[in-house]
């Protein structure tokens, strides 16, 4: 019989070292395992997120050049007698979307248009630059004689200043009794020395080769004709319909009706009821030109390349 302390002592048994060597490698291969799969699932979790940015990149390039060679285009077909619109919304300015640039080339491709009957511009802007206002003025006037088709202005919330200067040269003028219109005349801000000048006995030689080269000329006095044109532009575009009062180029504000009254308005009537009753073709085709997101975007890039290449120039050349 054993001695119990001699059992204790004695080694273990091959069969149980084995079982342990199994046990340790079984963890290590399943850890091992474990850091495989987890390291294959991050794989295809950044090959899924690289193709799926891919796509969108791909899917905002085609985005981009279908916006950048997409044209506003009629929404009905152009044989057809409808009314053509084109639309002057918000501030009139040279970088604005009612700048004379974008309204001239929607007024043309409006006229063009065989089935056009009759173009209306729909107002809603509270003014903006005298030069832009003149320029589609003058506009309408080549344009109504060339295409021999009557043009309308239809103020919706409002027609201020250079607003009205635009309207002032449509055959008639429709508004809404709630409609602003009105702030005829120009605002140039400026100073002179005149006054002054004399006060302290100073002659100034001023030469020019032009009636208008001194416009701006701060040490001489602005002359009627510059500072009646807005109000000689109305006077001539309304004609006889106008009933002149002390008030009404002040630059105040009427209403719809005060303006119908007053003549700065023809009648009331929306961009409806003038497709509708006075043009007779009730189907309004929109050609307002609108500059889209892609025109945006490269504009905004050819402007940062061409300021990255003034910026590598004067880098590489020591130009100031």
């Amino acid at each position: 019989m054993q001695d119990p302390q001699d059992a204790l002592s004695a080694p273990a048994s091959p069969s149980a070292s084995n079982t342990s060597d199994t046990q340790t490698a079984g963890w290590e291969r399943q850890t091992l395992e474990q850091l495989a799969f987890a390291n294959l699932n991050e794989q295809r979790t950044a090959r899924r997120w690289k193709v799926g940015l891919r796509l969108a990149w791909l899917l905002l390039i085609a985005v981009v050049f279908w916006q950048l060679f997409s044209y506003n285009s009629p929404t009905s077909h152009p044989s057809m007698p409808h009314t053509a619109m084109v639309s002057i919304v918000g501030e009139i300015g040279s970088e604005t979307p009612a700048s004379a640039e974008n309204v001239m080339s929607s007024m043309r491709l409006a006229l063009e248009d065989s089935g056009s009957q009759a173009l209306v511009l729909l107002i809603n802007s509270p003014g903006g630059s005298p030069v832009q206002a003149g320029l589609i003025n003058d506009e309408i006037t080549r344009l109504r004689a060339l295409h021999n088709k009557p043009i309308y202005a239809v103020v919706e919330e409002s027609c201020a200043s250079a607003a009205y200067y635009i309207a002032a040269a449509a055959d008639r003028i429709y508004v809404d009794k709630a409609s602003i219109v009105g702030s005829i005349g120009v605002l140039m801000d400026g100073f002179g020395f005149t006054g002054l000048m004399e006060k302290l006995g100073v002659e100034r030689r001023l030469m020019t080769a032009g009636a208008n080269k001194g416009f701006l000329d701060p040490f001489s006095p602005q002359t009627d004709p510059q500072r009646n044109q807005f109000i000689e532009v109305v006077k001539k575009g309304r004609g006889d319909r106008l009933k002149e009062t002390p008030e009404m180029f002040s630059g105040l504000f009427w209403s719809g009706q005060q303006a119908v009254d007053l003549g700065l308005a023809d009648s009331l009537g929306s961009l409806d009821v003038v497709a509708r009753d006075v043009v007779k073709a009730p189907d309004v085709v929109d050609y307002t030109q609108r500059e889209n997101v892609a025109e945006r975007l490269v504009k905004r890039f050819g402007a940062a390349v061409g300021e990255g290449s003034v910026r590598a120039l004067r880098t590489g050349t020591g130009l100031r």
